[in-house]
């Protein structure tokens, strides 16, 4: 059977892919299980399009895994998720290094629980100096969010004197983001037919392609991100500028 990846163009594969991994909820109760259950099988997902993206030559690998938002569900999926975030980065420490991963996270940490927080850095820490691949979780996180904590960033340092009013322009103010150094995502991923961006990197993703699919995060493997890649070297990214301008550039 002839894989996907045979259609990949290695030339021209997105630096930066960001997931909105969406569904797990739907897709145990689909099974007439918890949602709990779902979270749990979605862990096998986050290892399968991880090590596609190391293999592949992806640099950077971003995941949406816990939105500010999502502390206002139910007290016992929240505790359950905590839980499992913190047993699967202790477990999953092994693979990112023997894949020469390195670990990242963003978002306001510091509403992580010690244990969830403590288990993380132990992790990023355990896994810095692999270069081949940047795997970021973002945890706790929104997008509005982040541009308000830049903003307070950016205000901290005009205030000091440290950078004057004139100085902040588009690149000042994504160097002051929680991603600076990162390029931006040129590919947005988004699993369980919703086709919406969910208040995640709101600021990063203004010329990022979009691929929708209908299947469940858990359900969604290797062969789903070949396709999406694929999918996204068929369009044509102009920036502003015409098809016509983008071919006398070439």
């Amino acid at each position: 059977m002839n894989s996907l990846r045979d259609k990949i163009d290695f030339e021209r594969l997105p630096q930066h892919i960001a997931v909105i991994m969406d569904g797990n909820g739907r897709w145990a109760k689909k099974q007439g299980k918890l949602r709990v259950f779902g979270h749990q099988n979605g862990v096998g997902a986050v290892r399968a399009v991880s090590e596609a993206c190391a293999e592949l030559g992806v640099k950077y690998l971003t995941l949406y895994a816990f939105s500010t938002e999502n502390w206002n569900r139910s007290q016992l999926e929240v505790d359950t998720l905590m839980r499992l975030l913190s047993k699967t980065i202790a477990e999953e420490v092994k693979t990112l290094n023997d894949n020469n991963i390195k670990l990242n996270a963003i978002g306001d940490l510091s509403r992580l629980p010690k244990y969830n927080y403590d288990a993380l850095m132990k992790a990023i820490e355990d896994t810095k100096n692999n270069d081949r691949m940047t795997l970021t979780l973002c945890l706790s996180y929104s997008g509005r969010w982040e541009i308000t904590d830049a903003t307070k960033r950016i205000a901290e340092k005009v205030k000091s004197g440290e950078l004057d009013i004139e100085q902040i322009d588009e690149k000042c103010f994504s160097d002051n983001l929680s991603t600076s150094g990162m390029p931006d995502p040129e590919l947005l991923v988004r699993t369980s037919g919703e086709e919406r961006i969910s208040n995640f990197l709101l600021w990063q993703l203004a010329y990022s392609e979009f691929y929708f699919t209908d299947k469940f995060w858990p359900d969604f493997g290797k062969e789903d991100l070949y396709q999406a890649i694929v999918d996204y070297q068929s369009r044509e990214r102009r920036f502003g500028k015409t098809s016509e301008q983008i071919t006398e550039n070439k």
